[in-house]
């Protein structure tokens, strides 16, 4: 039974293996995540692929440039059809705003509006990484910040770590506030690149608006069982269990 709050990350080297995982996974996934490494092999092309099988999209590009160039990357991410995509929240909130302005303008063309995400800090950043580059708050605090300044900019969410789940929560005004949260890991899978995780239970009890999982289910000799098996663990919660 497909859930809704699933995000499948498409993250593979070509548009024949997405696809392949589309077509295994679509009866359970809520949606599925194109990132950076297959848009570039795979280009627009892979988005409207996966559209035609009746699936959503979550464009992953990250749109981080002057405020001009992210409204014509917002337009033509909105004018693809995709449910989501993601620019980042430390670009400002002027360049969040021209984005949102963009994705109204194609909305009112044709009735669908994308939903745009603004990223926080990275789950594959912790305390160290951030002093490397200069941010002396922590990365709990530097979220929070990011999270006003992007929801200021009206914006219909952020991307966040699972830890950051509940005090962003605390922090926003608007109920309907998108989290959306990658770093999710069953309790007996490897850690791999992610820093701030969380088991699916704990990431929906904490308020998670949509889990994006990659590498547990595409990585899994049986994917289809890997999937279900992420979702029975997020639908723990109804059962009392978290």
């Amino acid at each position: 039974m497909k859930n809704k709050k699933l995000i499948i990350a498409l993250d593979v080297e070509t548009p024949t293996a997405a696809l392949n995982l589309v077509k295994q996974l679509q009866s359970v996934a809520g949606m599925f995540k194109v990132g950076s490494q297959l848009f570039t092999t795979a280009g627009p092309q892979i988005v409207r692929d996966i559209i035609a099988h009746d699936s959503k999209v979550f464009l992953d590009l990250k749109f981080h440039d002057i405020p001009h160039q992210v409204a014509g990357a917002a337009r033509s991410a909105a004018e693809l059809g995709v449910s989501l995509f993601t620019i980042h929240a430390s670009g400002g909130g002027e360049m969040m705003r021209a984005a949102v302005d963009s994705v109204k303008e194609v909305a009112a063309k044709t009735g669908v509006r994308s939903k745009i995400l603004a990223i926080s800090v990275l789950t594959s950043i912790d305390a160290t990484i951030l002093t490397q580059i200069g941010v002396t708050s922590t990365p709990a605090e530097s979220v929070l910040r990011l999270v006003r300044l992007a929801e200021s900019a009206g914006v219909d969410g952020v991307v966040a770590s699972p830890q950051e789940i509940e005090s962003i929560r605390a922090t926003v005004s608007n109920p309907e506030f998108l989290v959306v949260t990658p770093g999710i890991r069953p309790a007996t899978n490897e850690l791999g690149d992610q820093k701030r995780v969380a088991t699916p239970a704990a990431a929906i009890a904490a308020g998670a608006s949509y889990l994006v999982v990659g590498r547990p289910i595409t990585g899994a000799p049986d994917p289809l069982a890997a999937a279900h098996g992420i979702i029975a663990d997020m639908e723990l919660i109804n059962k009392g269990s978290v």
